[in-house]
């Protein structure tokens, strides 16, 4: 009897003691700037994955765990708040106010994708957030979305996903893009094709911009500034959204995405589908393809995180052809012109009205990453981010009377380990180390698409002899993807693959000591190359491999910043690289075989400094200055101009260098509780600096000629607007309705061309882009939304020159040119006005 009792005892005060644990902790979230309740922010028990969501008037009671602690409370767009609660609490009205940082943003492997509020350090950065991607993107391309930002500017190029993005003067082989820490510029030749990521907009949670230095502790090509890309991994609640779209020129996309949040053992998927299809803005340039999106989260307690991704954005698109800017002039269809199509081809896969494209870009490549965060003890943690890619596609180009369609193959397997470990050391102290592997195999030939109007062709590749070609390996990126052509018999022109090994260290170490912050970062990596030749052998299919080539990289960065008082902060910024030339410059030309250039080249030399000052003056006004001086020395260029006569002829170019310097000026302003105005400017000034050397190869990559001297000293880098400018802004004028505008003006353009020819100045242009959105809540709780968006851009149909490749002067007879540029040079005219609109409902 007494055991019985005692029992009872300890299981009554055990429930007592269980009881008086657990509290109440309720409330209400506010909108800061509506002054209105917040349905759906997240109240989460702090160190816990108890949590609950705020409904539709605001309220939320939390039943928690221990009796007395803290609750984090968050939303979408607004900065964290923490409360403290102590036994039954009602915390009454908490307001949130929008945050333009990535707090609230649920990110998996965070320790590896060097988001700039990582570091205490500044740099020039800007974030564009899901809300307005979501809004805003439509139809375009992520270079787009950045082109309100300072320094930024997106050349569309004709095409779906054919656009081109510049940083601080400096192209994509130069700009890092970076998604969840994984490195995605081209191994070997640092370019991005962003068909081949058409998908990412609708998974990405943000895009950060981060120009010059950034804050990334890789060895990376970040000499104009790095993009982090930070998709959709765990939600904190379930939900979804589908959506539909149509767009000018027959567009239309239809995106459906699903998460279930985080469930009581830790377990979360969300899954995203998308099809896409229209005719393009440029005639002749259609297109279609589909994403996927899939996510599996495992949060097995406080201290480990574990997310697997695999998103992939299968496609293909008819590309725009070059022309003169005459051309265009002349033509009925004006900008809309596409000097690239054949007409009247018995083929399937003729375009509308029967014309066949000259160029048809076909790709599919699906990336698989997985994340893992270890929380070890309160100062230290690891994160960890395995990744691999498989791309497989084809650039269809139509041969002489369209008898076939010849595909240039660019295939590739790429595998690779991110890893960051944190640890603060003390109070101010903080120290990082990290290791970087990348193995990338890339395999290159050519082959035939599609046959037309003949079933075989001869294949006459200079070097192994005639043989026929009876196989067509398609313009389905399903069917390129899961059946790439391996038959070494049935590829002509160049048959080779290239193994890139990289691996690299890298460390950080970051001073805090109230308002002063300094860090250190430094990296050092060996890039190795093998190039396998299959074609220009003795025996076909027979592979010789080249000698392994090693180059050593690292790079160091400095910098340090001091808080004035809490609305103004000062830092300063240093770096120096010495980048591994890219693959594509070590070897001679495709049909030179093995052997490498001589002399080889260098490192590249890229010393940038920064100085900022970040002005904080609340809700009401915020600044960003920043002035920045980059050198990029010691590059070799190496490029082919094709069949001239009997020769293959290229170039190799030692020694060009070029000096980017500029100021940068970016505002934000809330003059009203439902206006915001913001506004920024970039003055640049962008040239090469010295003369370079110049070498010709034959058909056998060997030299032709001697030496000689390029003339480039003083002259404009082209590409890129040098000074840029704009205003964007969004007015709420009723309830859950608004419009907003961006105004951009870009000015010293420079056309390119030939090294050694001076650049043409081109007109500068303006455009304005609007739009419109409406959301209407459903449901019992406000939980559910319809929301309906329209887009215009372009709206007063600017005619403007987007870019000009020649550098022909200008004629004595007016007539012979466009605004001052010889309408002989080759030129792109961008876009007229375009318009998409959607409509969304959000569960």
């Amino acid at each position: 009897m007494k055991k019985i009792t005692r029992l009872f005892l300890a299981v009554a005060f055990m429930f007592t003691a269980f009881s008086m644990a657990q509290s109440t902790v309720s409330g209400t979230i506010m909108d800061a700037e509506m002054n209105a309740p917040l349905p759906g922010a997240n109240i989460v028990e702090k160190g816990t994955t108890n949590g609950v969501s705020s409904d539709f008037d605001g309220n939320f009671t939390l039943t928690t765990q221990s009796a007395s602690g803290e609750v984090v409370i968050s939303f979408v767009g607004y900065g964290k708040v923490t409360m403290s609660f102590n036994g039954n609490t009602n915390l009454g009205n908490v307001t949130l106010s929008p945050d333009n940082t990535l707090e609230e943003v649920v990110i998996i492997g965070s320790g590896v994708i060097d988001l700039a509020e990582d570091r205490k350090t500044p740099v020039a950065v800007s974030t564009i957030k899901a809300a307005e991607i979501q809004e805003k993107a439509g139809n375009w391309d992520l270079p787009e979305v950045l082109k309100s930002t300072p320094s930024v500017q997106n050349i569309k190029a004709g095409g779906f996903g054919d656009g081109q993005m510049f940083l601080r003067g400096f192209d994509q082989t130069n700009t890092a893009f970076l998604l969840n820490g994984q490195p995605i510029n081209g191994m070997e030749d640092g370019k991005m094709y962003w068909s081949n990521w058409s998908g990412v907009m609708d998974v990405a949670n943000a895009i950060q911009v981060q120009r010059g230095l950034g804050a990334s502790k890789l060895a990376i090509s970040s000499v104009g500034g790095t993009v982090n890309i930070v998709t959709k991994t765990i939600d904190n609640k379930p939900g979804g959204f589908v959506q539909q779209m149509v767009g000018n020129d027959n567009y239309i996309k239809s995106t459906a995405y699903f998460s279930t949040g985080v469930g009581e053992k830790g377990w979360s998927f969300s899954g995203l589908l998308g099809h896409w299809q229209g005719d393009g803005y440029v005639d002749n340039t259609q297109g279609q393809g589909q994403t996927y999106f899939f996510s599996v989260g495992y949060q097995p307690n406080e201290k480990h995180a574990l997310n697997f991704l695999l998103t992939g954005a299968p496609q293909w698109h008819a590309a725009a052809g070059s022309g003169s800017i005459g051309s265009f002039l002349e033509s009925e269809r004006g900008r809309r012109y596409n000097s690239w199509n054949y007409d009247g081809v018995n083929s399937p896969n003729t375009l509308n009205g029967g014309s066949y494209p000259g160029g048809r870009n076909i790709y599919h490549k699906p990336v698989a990453n997985l994340s893992w965060d270890w929380t070890i003890n309160e100062k230290s943690e690891l994160s960890t981010v395995l990744y691999g890619s498989m791309g497989r596609g084809s650039f269809a180009q139509s041969i002489g009377s369209v008898d076939y369609a010849r595909g240039s193959n660019n295939n590739h397997n790429w595998y690779g380990l991110v890893t960051n470990y944190n640890n603060q050391l003390t109070e101010n102290l903080n120290f990082n180390i990290g290791a970087d592997v990348r193995l990338y195999n890339g395999i290159h030939f050519r082959d035939v698409r599609e046959f037309i109007s003949v079933n075989s062709v001869s294949a006459n590749s200079g070097y192994s002899g005639d043989y026929m070609l009876t196989e067509a390996g398609g313009i389905n990126p399903w069917e390129v993807f899961f059946n790439s052509n391996n038959d070494h018999s049935q590829r002509f022109g160049y048959d080779y693959e290239e193994q890139i090994n990289y691996g690299g260290l890298f460390g950080q170490l970051e001073y805090t000591k109230n308002k002063f912050s300094a860090f250190f970062q430094g990296a050092l990596s060996n890039q190795s190359h093998v190039r396998t030749e299959y074609l220009n052998t003795t025996l076909m299919g027979v592979s010789e491999e080249s000698e392994k080539v090693n180059n050593i990289g690292y790079n160091l960065k400095v910098g340090a910043a001091y808080e004035l008082s809490d609305m103004h902060k000062v830092f300063v910024n240093a770096g120096y690289y010495s980048r591994q030339p890219f693959h594509d410059t070590l070897f001679k030309n495709n049909r030179g075989g093995n052997e490498l250039l001589v002399p080889e080249a260098e490192n590249e030399d890229i010393t940038g400094f920064e100085a900022g000052y970040q002005f904080n003056g609340g809700r009401a006004i915020s600044a960003n200055l920043n002035v920045y001086h980059t050198t990029w020395d010691n590059v070799t260029k190496y490029r082919s101009n094709g069949e001239v006569g009997d020769e293959f002829l290229s170039y190799q170019t030692l020694g060009v260098k070029q000096v980017h310097y500029g100021v940068e000026l970016e505002v934000m302003t809330r003059p009203l509780d439902k206006l915001s105005l913001n506004g920024f400017l970039s003055l640049g000034e962008w040239q090469f600096k010295d003369n370079a050397i110049e070498r010709t190869f034959n058909n056998d990559g060997v030299q032709v000629g001697e030496d000689e001297e390029i003339v480039i000293d003083g002259f404009s880098v082209g590409g890129a607007a040098q000074v840029t400018a704009g205003i964007n802004g969004s007015f709420e004028f009723c309830k859950n309705t608004s419009i907003d505008g961006a105004w951009n003006w870009y000015n010293d353009m420079f056309s390119t061309g030939s090294l050694g020819d001076a650049p043409l100045s081109l007109p500068s242009y303006d455009t304005v882009d609007a739009g419109f959105s409406y959301k209407m809540e459903v449901g019992k709780k406000g939980t559910s939304s319809v929301q309906f968006r329209l887009n215009v851009n372009n709206v007063f149909d600017e005619v403007y020159l987007e870019s000009v490749n020649g550098t022909l002067q200008a004629s004595a007879n007016p007539e012979e040119n466009y605004k001052g540029i010889n309408k002989q040079n080759t030129g792109r005219f961008g876009y007229g006005r375009t318009w998409n609109t959607s409509i969304r409902f959000n569960f």
